[in-house]
């Protein structure tokens, strides 16, 4: 199945699982994300509790075109879940198994399914008969489990084989978890060995870095992840130094609009002292590295309403111009 949004080397921001909540992803949907997700969700739980679970999965009309993410590790309650999914309608649907956290492996979910690629491809074949060829189905992976165990290439033959419609690598391990380097190299590799559009993760902090990335690796798009938190113009400067050798530097007045708007945006989906909460964890880092900022965060975190937090960051921003 052709993935219609693929025409370009494409600007995806990734899953990051207590972060990518619609807010989030409108915003940098406005900075030039071209391609969004929603949190990683559990498939068991889109089976047993949707109601409740399907909070984690709702999106704007303006989030198009988007991809729900979902782990698990067994494939009727993969394919079941996409049952209760498809009439969200989303534009794909993503299988993450690349996830290294202990709570998801234990299941044997997420990166653990690159130890048993049996049941993998059994998975990806589920999914994609529920699917029905109503839309692309994608699959996010790792370069293997350890270091003395990296099936990545494998791996990624063995999904197109079973039906996925792209693939995007985060070439680290498993064990790795964040930590080190990411292997482009392999992302390259990848590209070179299957028929289907390849999407490269890791590392992309900086513009420098995502233009780096299609020119080492011919990735047919780039997951900016982690890079975005605080960060969300990073998907603009990254389209324009891809597209036309340089990019805007972003100014403080900028900054603070951008971090009203994120606040706003938050509370048309969530209660005040929700967002406060929430927002914290955003506000670290989009003050990391001001002059000021451990005290600006000191303030921040001992905050309790929206017109006191807009307060404290419009004065703690005006104090470095």
């Amino acid at each position: 199945m052709t993935v219609p949004f693929l025409n370009k080397p494409l600007l995806f921001l990734a899953p990051l699982a207590g972060y990518s909540d619609s807010a989030f992803r409108q915003i940098c949907k406005n900075w030039g994300a071209e391609v969004l997700y929603s949190e990683m969700v559990s498939a068991d739980g889109l089976t047993r509790n949707s109601a409740k679970t399907l909070q984690y999965v709702q999106f704007d009309e303006s989030e198009h075109p988007f991809g729900i993410q979902i782990f698990g590790s067994n494939p009727l309650i993969m394919a079941r879940a996409v049952e209760v999914l498809l009439p969200l309608k989303p534009d794909f649907m993503d299988i993450n198994m690349g996830c290294p956290v202990k709570k998801v492996i234990r299941k044997g979910a997420g990166s653990a399914l690159m130890q048993t690629p049996s049941l993998a491809g059994k998975i990806v074949k589920e999914v994609k008969n529920a699917l029905l060829g109503r839309i692309p189905l994608s699959v996010k992976f790792r370069s293997g489990w350890n270091f003395q165990n990296q099936n990545y290439l494998q791996f990624g033959l063995m999904l197109q084989e079973c039906g996925a419609d792209f693939l995007c690598l985060h070439p680290r391990t498993s064990s790795q978890m964040f930590s080190g380097t990411s292997n482009w190299e392999q992302i390259k590799i990848l590209k070179q060995n299957v028929q289907i559009p390849v999407v490269g993760n890791g590392d992309i902090k900086t513009p420098e870095d995502a233009q780096r990335m299609i020119t080492e690796t011919n990735c047919d798009g780039i997951m900016i992840g982690r890079g975005a938190l605080g960060k969300p113009w990073l998907f603009a400067q990254s389209r324009q130094l891809i597209s036309t050798g340089t990019y805007n530097p972003v100014i403080q007045k900028e900054i603070v609009k951008t971090i009203f708007a994120h606040l706003d945006k938050a509370l048309l989906y969530k209660s005040e002292d929700v967002v406060v909460r929430e927002m914290r964890a955003h506000l670290c880092f989009y003050t990391k590295g001001i002059l000021g900022g451990a005290e600006l965060r000191n303030q921040i975190n001992h905050t309790e309403n929206i017109s006191e937090l807009k307060a404290i960051i419009l004065k703690g921003f005006s104090r470095i111009g």
